[in-house]
């Protein structure tokens, strides 16, 4: 009896025990209120406040599976929005309570950290969302599903029509409401999207559907959740709103369930963010992704679409890798991916010459009826990549020049800008330009004037004869004079220091920018340095050319520190074998900045080379003559090589003035020659009576 009773006592203590052990596992499997409360930085931490837990409202067969699913924090008033003029601001998050979404309910196929799927195949049981109106959102499954029809709602005419559907019912998933919402407004004016979109952010719904959405990502289908994210982006929601942030987060831990059209959703949508920690986090894992799936990519859209994300601060083997996978796709490449290839290849700077060529005999092959926006695109992208191509220049400028009368004059000028940045010079496009400004002046305004000016003396082109440049000089010249009272100083030193370089000296404009207060306000600007030098061409040209009207100024300007100097040993060592010794100087500084790499002295016919210590006894006699010898990189030249630029226009035109003979030496050619080839090479220009090509302003400026 002892026995037993002790055998009793002892059952009893122990299931005693188990209750006491269970209970308190029990209680520590309860759910709990979480209040969120934002720290300073904006992200949402929870803090744990236990509630009262009825055990109706947790199912008994959720126990095992609460210790593997990770808990999702439900966000109320995630987004709140205040319209003004387009510009939204989002107001404090108020600390709300969270329960538990239970991974069972998922309608989706598992993430990649989840064991199986608890949802049949036949998809028998589905769940909707519904909303009661109470203090929490409970998550039910007693409903049969209702789901949204997208098709619909996207037929709708505003904005506002598919948060009123989703107000008087709201249905899963919310994705569908966002993605109708962008959809119904492409086809908006932008006035109409602008107003639409204040609207949207003011209606009661938009803030209860954002949270539906934060409530959802974890449990939707990756598609859906990257073309709701797309929607929400497009439609102007600001990216530092927990509601984006949130879905960023929710795209990064799913990112490896991304099938091929996932990552072109993805992808675009990382194009259009601007850059924060859950963007740069996720970019990278994009490339990760893309480094490990690169080959399995079957679509030209999606390849262009990834490489134009990755960013480009990529790493050069992953540039590499795309840039190899976009080589075997070639030929499969349409007229409009040819044409994408230039912008894709310049977003991720990498210049692939073979792609390029190889797309720009694909571009200039079918470039008839080619919008002007992507041949700027396409211009944009080689003035980025340093992309040359003298074939895909002259296609598209022959293209413009034939459908000139097609375009405004403002778009013409962007191309001519962009030519001007790729040192391309186009005769017929410029001279078409040219005559179409003369009888059109209406156009001009102080920007395009300033910009004309810029490209026609920087490319050197005044072309057609003296009396068209006289009327384009003179017409951009008084078009300047009439918004004197209106142009910055900066802005008239660039204008007038452009006429310089084409020998043209308008009055007016001239006078305004040497008064006092405008040099002392261009010395005391942030592009000082820059806009001595510019005032320094201006001096130079005022002493030098046939200016006599302007003969008595003279500007008292800083120094600038001395330009580098730049060794020409091998054209020293010819000039050396050629002459000798004593009879050539290396490095000449001549009055009005300008500097010369050798000085050679010869007689008057340029028959003898004079040594310097006799040319120096008789400088003043007229029987010598003075050579200049200019070593010039190819960027002085434009793209044809054969056309000189415009300051080194304006250069030889002030060696002549001041008594030279000027010849020109490549230097790129220079390096390829041999010795005895580049002694001959020097022989001939030296001894030469030839003048050397230049394009100056023969005509008599007028004041």
């Amino acid at each position: 009896q002892l026995l037993g009773s002790a055998s009793v006592e002892s059952t009893m203590s122990n299931r005693a025990g188990s209750f006491l052990w269970n209970l308190r596992q029990f209680s520590a499997l309860s759910p709990t209120s979480r209040t969120v409360r934002p720290n300073p930085l904006g992200f949402c931490r929870p803090e744990i406040v236990y509630s009262n837990w009825s055990p109706r409202n947790h199912p008994s067969n959720d126990f095992a599976s609460k210790t593997q699913s990770p808990i999702r924090y439900l966000f109320q008033d995630a987004s709140v929005f205040k319209p003004g003029d387009d510009v939204f601001q989002t107001k404090g998050i108020s600390p709300v309570t969270a329960l538990p979404v239970n991974r069972f309910l998922c309608p989706r196929r598992l993430s990649f950290d989840s064991k199986q799927s608890p949802v049949p195949e036949d998809g028998s049981k589905k769940m909707r969302f519904h909303h009661e109106a109470s203090d929490e959102d409970v998550l039910t499954r007693e409903t049969k599903p209702t789901p949204v029809n997208f098709k619909k709602l996207s037929q709708g005419n505003s904005l506002s029509d598919v948060l009123d559907a989703f107000a008087s019912a709201p249905s899963f998933p919310s994705s569908n409401y966002f993605s109708a919402m962008w959809t119904i407004a492409k086809r908006m004016s932008d006035d109409q999207r602008r107003f639409e979109k204040q609207l949207m952010f003011s209606h009661p719904a938009f803030t209860q559907l954002c949270e539906h959405m934060m409530r959802e990502a974890k449990i939707m289908y990756c598609d859906h959740l990257l073309f709701s994210l797309y929607a929400i982006v497009r439609l102007g929601i600001p990216q530092n709103t927990l509601l984006v942030q949130t879905l960023l987060r929710v795209v990064q831990e799913r990112i490896n369930e991304c099938d091929e059209r996932c990552l072109s959703v993805l992808s675009i949508i990382l194009e259009a963010m601007e850059p924060c920690k859950n963007v740069d986090v996720l970019r990278s894992g994009l490339r990760i992704l893309v480094d490990q799936q690169i080959w399995k990519i079957e679509r030209v859209f999606t390849l262009q679409a990834v490489m134009k994300s990755i960013g480009k601060d990529a790493p050069i083997s992953l540039k590499k890798k795309l840039e190899m996978k976009a080589l075997r796709e070639l030929h499969r490449f349409s007229v409009l991916n040819s044409q994408r290839m230039f912008e894709v290849l310049a977003a991720m700077d990498h210049r692939s010459d073979v792609l390029l060529d190889e797309c720009s005999k694909m571009v200039i092959g079918n470039i008839n009826g080619c919008p002007l926006k992507i041949l700027i695109n396409i211009l944009q992208s080689c003035r980025d990549l340093r992309y040359r191509n003298l074939y895909l220049f002259k296609g598209i400028a022959d293209y413009v020049a034939t459908t000139f009368d097609v375009w405004k004059l403002r778009q013409v000028l962007f191309v001519l800008i962009l030519f001007e940045n790729l040192a391309f010079r186009h005769t017929d496009l410029m001279d078409l330009f040219m005559k179409k400004v003369v009888d059109e002046r209406g156009f001009l305004n102080m920007k395009s004037i300033v910009s004309i000016l810029h490209v026609y003396a920087s490319l050197n082109h005044l072309h057609g004869g003296p009396a068209r440049e006289e009327w384009f000089l003179d017409a951009m010249g008084a078009a300047l004079t009439g918004y004197l009272h209106h142009i910055s100083s900066e802005n008239l030193l660039n204008a007038v220091c452009s006429f310089c370089l084409m020998n043209h000296f308008p009055l007016a404009p001239i006078n305004q920018l040497l008064q006092k207060d405008i040099i002392d306000e261009l010395l005391m600007s942030d592009n000082k340095e820059r806009n001595i030098y510019k005032l320094q061409i201006l001096a130079a040209c005022l002493k030098l050319d046939d200016v006599p009207c302007h003969k008595a100024v003279d500007l008292v300007l800083p120094s600038l520190p001395p330009a580098p100097l730049y060794p020409n040993a091998k054209v020293a060592e010819v000039l050396s074998s050629l002459l000798g010794e004593g009879y050539f100087l290396e490095n000449v500084q001549l009055p009005h900045n300008h500097h010369i790499d050798f000085e050679i002295r010869m007689d008057s016919n340029r028959s003898e080379v004079l040594p310097l210590s006799d040319a120096n006894v008789v400088t003043s006699a007229t029987d010598i003559q003075r050579v200049a010898v200019l070593c010039v990189p190819r960027s002085t030249y434009c793209l044809d090589l054969t056309h000189p630029r415009g300051f080194l226009a304006t250069k030889m035109r002030h060696l002549k003035v001041m008594g030279f003979h000027v010849i020109l030496v490549n230097n790129w050619e220079m390096e390829k020659l041999e010795m005895k080839e580049a002694v001959t090479f020097l022989k001939s220009q030296i001894y030469s009576t030839e003048s050397p090509p230049t394009a100056d302003v023969n005509f008599q400026s007028t004041c």
